[in-house]
């Protein structure tokens, strides 16, 4: 058997075991999830009029907001998502069975990859059921053509790659799994300070800079560009530019702690 072929068979197992963790112990998750969700509901019906108003040019409309922070929440999910990545590969790791693994005949990268597959597609299963919640409470794309619909899901799907990677490495520099979920913390709180919850010309100029060039607000603003239709301008290419440099970052960062044997 080639070596791609035994690096396939072998992070296919790999993804079946965090697949498998994932199922059995489902409540990692499900707390995650909790705070798009309950921040998407808290926006939308707390502060809903009130956010739309000054979206809307004064006229309180519910619609309008909603159409504007969903497309935040999901990138958001994505963060919240691979935190679990982070505490994942750090219970791994203190836990004694990557050792276990450097003294068996696999293919060393399938470890990682298995986490990096795994959390990529549960970053994407999240992402849909927060966006169910989002068009249950209202939130539609009439605009958006099949083209639009595609690069969306394909700009998700790096951005969730994207942050898996330095979510691994932030795992596997963390001695522990409180320590890790401490770590990875910026994931979730990035978004907070985007555009995803208002728009940046409401910031103060000191702050505005940094909100608009921080890896979440041009991809927030590129998402809602194809989905919603609005002006993406830049973003699109600061967008893929962060995921590309932040894959690449993560990668070899995590492959270079990875690779170093425990002395």
């Amino acid at each position: 058997m080639s070596s791609l072929a035994l690096a396939v068979r072998d992070s296919t197992t790999m993804l079946r075991r965090n697949l498998l963790h994932v199922r059995r112990y489902p409540s990692l998750t499900l707390n995650l999830l909790l705070t798009p969700i309950m921040l998407l509901l808290l926006f939308v019906y707390i502060f809903g009029d009130t956010m739309s108003a000054g979206i809307g040019g004064g006229q309180p409309d519910r619609s309008v907001y909603i159409a504007y922070i969903v497309p935040g929440v999901l990138l958001m999910t994505i963060g919240s998502t691979t935190i679990g990545t982070a505490v994942s590969v750090s219970n791994d790791m203190s836990e004694g069975i990557i050792a276990r693994f450097r003294t068996m005949a696999i293919h060393r990268g399938s470890v990682l990859v298995g986490h990096v597959v795994g959390s990529v597609l549960q970053s994407v299963a999240s992402v849909v059921l927060v966006g169910a919640v989002g068009v249950a409470i209202g939130f539609r794309s009439t605009d958006a053509t099949v083209l639009e619909w595609l690069a969306a899901f394909g700009l998700l799907v790096l951005f969730s790659l994207a942050f898996t990677w330095i979510a691994v490495g932030m795992g596997l520099v963390s001695p522990n799994a409180e320590a890790a979920s401490n770590n990875a913390m910026p994931l979730i709180l990035l978004p907070l300070l985007s555009s995803a919850f208002v728009p940046l010309d409401s910031m103060p100029g000191w702050f505005r800079p940094f909100a608009e060039y921080q890896p979440f607000t041009p991809a927030i603003e590129t998402l809602r560009g194809l989905l919603l239709g609005s002006e993406i301008g830049h973003n699109g290419w600061l967008a893929v530019g962060w995921c590309l440099a932040l894959a690449v970052l993560g990668y070899f960062w995590a492959a270079a702690k990875f690779g170093n044997d425990p002395k």
